[in-house]
């Protein structure tokens, strides 16, 4: 090994070590995607080859099974790594060649099969392109290269808010642009809501009621009053990371279920009321948990000082 191969992986190590620190209250946002992840929420169709290209180094955003050994920028995050990636180092600087690496295409993004270790050198080279082999995962989501699961996952959701209300006019027909989910998938489960409240409407007509009657219906009779009770009821303090929308759809499964089993007699400000109360008393555990913790901390630090 030659001497310049562990002063590179030192220099890599190191901005590893700058942007985990640089995100100390966040850590999450250092953590390479993994395909499965991104997989579950996309479902790609099918599987097609695409043999050898050309890629930028920029759009490869993940790993399907290396993405604990590195960071969301290709940096390594232990010396576990430290071998294999000198080694790579050293090949490079002595112009020899590498196979190409193989990658999957998801949505315009890629993620390494094969050859992370390569494509940590090159970023840390500055190397702008590599040779990959691909492998395209078919889907009609686009994507842009952001490296955290969050920032993906906002994309996908903004993805399907597009198509929802593309496909069905809800906006136009409700005058409604603000719903909105923090999960992907929702806007699945509010069309199935739509298309269940209309088929049970149409069950006592003549006439089939129209989609855009449907949307109208299900949105006056159906989502707004959940909606003012969960304003009356000041429940969204306790769900700051969650949307209206996203409670919407947690009280609606949970009173389905309180319906199956004690009738549709029960009203909906009961159910919503009793979910406060059940969060409030949950929440106050928590805070009691804690504050016992750290009294724990407390006294076995005193009798630790003590001694010395």
């Amino acid at each position: 090994m030659i001497p310049q191969t562990e002063s590179d992986f030192a220099k890599a190590r190191n901005k590893a070590l700058l942007n985990e620190i640089s995100h100390l209250l966040n850590p999450e946002e250092t953590s390479m995607i993994s395909l499965k992840s991104i997989k579950q929420i996309v479902k790609p169709e099918t599987e097609t080859y695409i043999g050898m290209k050309v890629i930028p180094i920029e759009k490869i955003v993940g790993s399907e099974g290396r993405y604990k050994d590195f960071d969301n920028q290709f940096f390594p995050k232990n010396t576990n790594t430290k071998e294999r990636w000198e080694n790579v180092d050293e090949a490079v600087i002595k112009d020899i060649i590498l196979p190409p690496i193989k990658v999957y295409e998801l949505a315009g993004v890629y993620f390494v099969r094969d050859g992370n270790h390569r494509v940590s050198v090159a970023k840390s080279k500055g190397v702008e392109f590599i040779d990959a082999e691909v492998v395209s995962l078919q889907t009609e989501i686009r994507l842009s290269p952001v490296r955290t699961l969050a920032g993906m996952l906002k994309q996908i959701i903004n993805y399907e808010k597009r198509q929802f209300y593309m496909e069905t006019s809800f906006g136009d027909i409700t005058d409604y642009w603000s719903l909105d989910f923090s999960a992907a998938g929702q806007y699945d489960v509010i069309l199935q809501h739509i298309l269940t409240h209309k088929y049970f409407i149409n069950l006592n007509r003549k006439d089939e009621l129209s989609m855009e009657e449907a949307i109208t219906s299900w949105y006056t009779t159906v989502y707004l009053p959940i909606v003012h009770t969960i304003e009356k009821y000041k429940i969204m303090k306790y769900f700051k990371k969650n949307t209206v929308s996203d409670l919407y759809v947690w009280i609606i499964r949970f009173y389905d279920n309180i319906k199956k089993k004690f009738g549709d007699e029960v009203p909906l400000d009961t159910v919503v009321s009793d979910i406060k109360k059940e969060y409030k008393k949950s929440l106050l555990t928590r805070i009691k948990n804690w504050i016992k913790k750290r009294i724990f901390k407390i006294e076995l630090t005193t009798k630790h000082s003590f001694y010395f």
